[in-house]
Formats: structure tokens, C-alpha cells, sequence
């Protein structure tokens, strides 16, 4: 069985070809500039085969339309008839409490999509964009939407809700939500194979750490919090977003500098987090290297990273009175030694003893705790593609 996922923007496209037999990837890659000059597909396919096709691709049609013909083409293609995709999984950002699951989709769930999408104004539209036009390219072929907040829907209310006035969750939906919900998912069964352990039997700690932030307490394989909220916003320091700050901050700042709303909220999501206080760049290897080297603000934009990740880490053991399992992954996650590192000094009162040759790892999986350790510490690469897959699959055959 092949399935085809989608991860739809405004202006790009990611997608993986798998054949699910052995879960392998036949072909990946991204449609940049969509609707922009210069657009481009990037294709990769075989044993490190890598192809670049300049084409303008006015929009997502056309986009989907070349992707469909560079893996038919006849010298570089990965399958011979387009019947051999069985279905298309999509990744879509925001379910709101419509859905806990991934689904089947039908014409009656994407009004329900469509309904929640001022919850994900940048997200959602584009995520529907890509079924309507499989809708049209190929209309036998089911469509599977796995949501980024699905995962999350276990949380209970003492976490989810805002101490606001009860009718704006009433009436607009207030609550938190979460996300990277497929990625804490994917880790978190991981984690409970590699241990050998029943995931309905530990509690756990999934760290991921990317641009983009948030740790979820996973609890007999449950979500019961997480730091990102009614959007990816709020909860750790992020590439460029502020993460958790006084409320008040908001019309204070917009008092001082003369901002409206809008040039507020383009502030806190893309001007603030590593890039605010570093002044260098929003990428976390780009302000760990300036900070290497003496550079005192990202020096500091690093501490107060790591800080974060540290306090949620003990929020979180708390909340589900102790942990056994702490996970890292994503970009930052995966990769840095040193952020790990920082993290975990100082939580060996919670029982977690690192083993510095083990933790000298990058993006592949390791337990990195002693072997002695009551807490056990991973790093796993995370696989949302791979999740989408699987629910597609499985989805198809009830």
C-alpha cells in the first residue's frame, strides 16, 4: 500500500511518498514559492537522489499537478500508474474540539474544518486548500486528516481552560489546545518500545524542541498538559515567538510604541524569542555559536531557552506527582548536546543521572541516562509523516 502525505501552507508544500509494506519513503521532498516567483519542487528519490525542478507554480494546483508528474516521470519517477496511491494524509494544524482523532474526511467534516480555522488562521485554510485539491485531481481516492491538536483532547479541564470569563470558551472556543500533537504521540509509543514498557503504565515527559516549541505530559499514554495554548504562542521560548509573558505586557508596549493589535501579535510570533533577545538570528545552533563566543545576549537567549524547557520539565513532573521518562526531540532536541545538557543539570533530585558518551549523540536514537537512572532519558527523531501514514492505513482497513 502506498499512501501519499501532504503538510499544506500558504506558499509551500511538503510531502512523502511511503510504501507501507516496509514503511519505507519513496520520494520526499517541498513545493517552494507557490503563487511567487522563482518557485520551485525539490525531490528526493532512490539512494540520495535529489532533483530540483524550476517551474512557475502559480498555485497549489498546479503545484500538486507537477508533484503528481515527477513521480510518474519515466526516468526519475517512483511509481508507474497513480492508482498505486491508495489514499492522501494530510496534516491539518487546528481540529479545535470538533475532533480527537484522526478521520476519514468527508465533505461534511471539511465544513468543520473550515469552521474552526479562525483558531488557526495561518494553518488551516492552507491544510484545506491541499484536500479541495486532491478533491479535484483525484476524486476516488480517500483523504485522511490527522490533526496537530487531536492528541491533546485527553487533557482534562483544570488544564485546558483559562481563568477567563466562562463564555468566551462558551462562545469563541477559548481554551488551550496544544499542538505538535503527532509528534509527542509518535515519540512517546516510541520511548515505551524502546524501554519495553507498557505506555499505559508510565509517565513521561516529550521535550520537543524545534523553532517551534512545546512539552507535553503524557501520562498513562495520555496527554494531561501541555505548554502551547489556544495557539503555538504561548509556553516555551521559541525560534522567534515569546512563549509564556505578563499579559499586560500587550497594551503596555502598545501604549509605548504607538501599536495596534496586529503589529502587537507580529511582535510576540516573529520578532521575539531567540531573535528578540539575541538580536542574531532565530536559529537556535546560530545563537548557541554567537554564545560560544562570548556574545552576551546570546548567551542569555540560550539560558532562558533552556531555563524554560527546565521549569516545564518540573511543572510537569508535579503535575503527574513524578515521571519516568524524559524524551527529547526535534531540530533542537535531537541535535544539541549542549541544550540537553542544560536542561537536565540540576534534576538529579528527580532521579535522572546522564551519561555524557551517551548523550554525545546527534539525530538518531539513544538512551542517553546511565543505566542506573530511576528516570530513564531518551533522544528520538520524531516522525510525523510516519504517523500520518500509519493512521491513513489504518483508517483504510476498518
Amino acid at each position: 500500500m502506498k499512501i501519499l502525505v501532504i503538510n499544506s501552507g500558504s506558499s509551500s508544500l511538503k510531502y512523502q511518498l511511503f510504501n507501507m509494506k516496509d514503511e519505507s519513503v519513496l520520494a520526499k521532498g517541498i513545493i517552494h514559492r507557490i503563487g511567487i516567483d522563482n518557485s520551485y519542487l525539490e525531490y528526493e528519490y532512490g539512494i540520495d537522489q535529489e532533483l530540483t525542478i524550476e517551474k512557475n507554480i502559480d498555485d497549489h494546483k498546479s503545484g500538486i499537478q507537477l508533484l503528481l508528474d515527477t513521480i510518474l516521470d519515466k526516468e526519475y519517477g517512483v511509481i508507474n500508474n497513480i492508482e498505486e496511491i491508495e489514499a492522501i494524509g494530510h496534516r491539518i494544524v487546528h481540529g479545535g474540539e470538533e475532533f480527537a482523532s484522526s478521520i476519514l474526511i468527508k465533505d461534511s467534516d471539511l465544513s468543520k474544518i473550515e469552521k474552526v480555522s479562525d483558531l488557526a488562521p495561518l494553518h488551516n485554510p492552507a491544510n484545506i486548500m491541499g484536500i479541495k485539491v486532491f478533491n479535484e485531481l483525484m476524486p476516488d481516492k480517500p483523504q485522511v486528516g490527522v490533526f496537530d491538536t487531536a492528541f491533546h483532547q485527553t487533557m482534562p479541564k483544570k488544564s485546558y481552560l483559562y481563568a477567563l470569563p466562562y463564555s468566551y470558551y462558551q462562545d469563541y472556543a477559548v481554551r488551550r489546545y496544544g499542538f505538535h500533537g503527532t509528534s509527542h504521540s509518535y515519540v512517546a509509543r516510541r520511548a515505551a518500545e524502546m524501554l519495553n514498557e507498557d505506555l499505559s503504565e508510565i509517565k513521561l515527559i516529550s521535550c520537543h524542541l524545534g523553532n517551534g516549541g512545546s512539552l507535553t505530559a503524557v501520562k498513562n499514554g495520555k496527554s494531561i498538559d501541555t505548554s502551547m495554548g489556544m495557539t503555538p504562542l504561548e509556553g516555551l521560548v521559541m525560534g522567534s515567538r515569546c512563549g509564556d509573558i505578563d499579559p499586560a505586557i500587550v497594551p503596555f508596549i502598545s501604549e509605548k510604541e504607538k501599536l495596534n493589535i496586529k503589529q502587537i501579535d507580529d511582535i510576540l510570533n516573529k520578532k521575539s524569542g531567540l531573535l528578540g533577545v539575541s538580536g542574531i538570528s532565530s536559529d537556535f545552533r546560530d545563537v548557541e555559536e554567537a554564545a560560544k563566543n562570548g556574545n552576551e545576549r546570546a548567551e542569555t537567549a540560550v539560558e532562558l531557552f533552556n531555563y524554560r524547557v527546565k521549569k516545564y520539565i518540573g511543572a510537569y513532573s508535579a503535575a503527574m506527582s513524578g515521571v519516568d521518562v524524559i524524551v527529547f526531540t526535534a531540530g533542537i532536541g535531537e541535535n544539541s548536546i549542549s541544550a540537553r545538557n542544560e536542561i537536565l543539570a540540576g534534576l538529579e533530585y528527580l532521579g535522572i543521572e546522564i551519561d555524557e558518551n551517551r548523550n554525545n549523540c546527534r539525530g538518531q536514537e539513544q538512551i542517553i541516562s546511565k543505566p542506573s537512572s530511576e528516570v530513564k532519558v531518551l533522544v528520538i527523531p520524531t516522525n510525523e509523516e510516519l504517523v500520518i501514514a500509519r493512521d491513513t492505513v489504518e483508517l483504510l482497513n476498518n
